[in-house]
């Protein structure tokens, strides 16, 4: 089974077990379908640009979204998130050098760690005074 028909089970599958039930208790499979459905679109535009040659504009248009709304979603991408600036958007330039490391079979480029997050107390707790 291939990775897109994967996906497409999965919406399917969240979705019937929505039907029929309440609907408070629909919504949490709702909202599982629709996760998958934005991975999934997020996904297929990242397959757009690099390897169809679609531009950021036109995938965002064919998905129903903003030219700026692209660019953050791409970077949460498996194929474009190496290639996200620090802003966390990706980029038509980025999209190019996506486009040539797929062809001459280039791995992308490692992102650096994330600085390992530290706990700051915002004020003093009884008995530290």
């Amino acid at each position: 089974m291939t990775r897109q028909r994967r996906d497409f089970a999965g919406v399917y599958a969240a979705l019937d077990e929505a039907v029929g039930l309440r609907a408070e208790e629909a919504l949490p499979h709702l909202r599982m379908a629709a996760e998958r459905l934005t991975e999934l679109i997020d996904e297929t535009m990242a397959a757009a640009v690099v390897e169809g040659g679609t531009s950021l504009r036109a995938a965002g248009q064919r998905a129903g979204l903003s030219e700026n709304a692209v660019g953050p979603r791409l970077a949460r991408t498996a194929a474009l998130a190496p290639y996200a600036n620090d802003e966390g958007r990706v980029t038509a330039a980025a999209v190019e050098r996506a486009r040539y490391d797929a062809e001459t079979g280039t791995t992308p480029p490692a992102r650096p760690a994330a600085a390992p997050l530290r706990f700051k107390a915002r004020r003093p707790t009884k008995g530290s005074t």
